[in-house]
């Protein structure tokens, strides 16, 4: 398997569970009344990051793995959402952004320096281990945060909501 193909198609499948559930959240959010702000600012405990904050970073995460492997510009969103349909934006923007990538351009990814700054440190790494140890372990947990704040809150998640991608 060459790098594109752990890459680009994964991420694209998960960001497709993640717009998945972000639906049921609003349905829920409808079907029971709930205000779709209260349910996007829910956290699982007060000093982790809300449910829109979630699924900014995992954009972020899949937007910035896609342009660093390919050798292209990380394309900016500012973090201004503040609806499901802003989020839904997001996501379909990202997915939008990683199908735009051609496999050629992944061609020597998997030895290429990425160097990013994170919290005031800077992190140096090849292009393999840049998947592996970090946007994967990344991008999974704040997608698996989004479903379980989902979850938390009522709204009727399974585990292969998670799994299925976009249906």
């Amino acid at each position: 398997m060459n790098i594109f193909d752990a890459t680009v198609p994964v991420l694209i499948h998960f960001l497709g569970s993640l717009s998945a559930i972000m639906k049921k959240g609003e349905a829920h959010c409808a079907a029971k009344k709930i205000d779709p702000a209260v349910m996007l600012s829910q956290r699982l405990y007060a000093d982790m990051f809300t449910l829109t904050r979630q699924v900014q970073i995992a954009t972020d995460t899949a937007k910035g793995a896609g342009a660093r492997l390919a050798g292209v510009a990380v394309p900016s969103f500012p973090d201004e959402e503040k609806t499901f349909e802003e989020l839904q934006a997001r996501i379909a923007k990202t997915i939008d952004f990683l199908k735009s990538l051609d496999k050629t351009q992944f061609d020597g990814a998997e030895t290429r320096e990425i160097v990013l700054k994170v919290g005031g440190r800077e992190l140096n790494f090849k292009g393999e281990a840049y998947l592996e140890t970090w946007v994967k372990p990344n991008f999974y947990f704040h997608v698996s945060m989004a479903y379980a704040i989902l979850r938390h809150n009522g709204v009727e998640l399974g585990k292969p909501d998670f799994l299925a991608g976009a249906q």
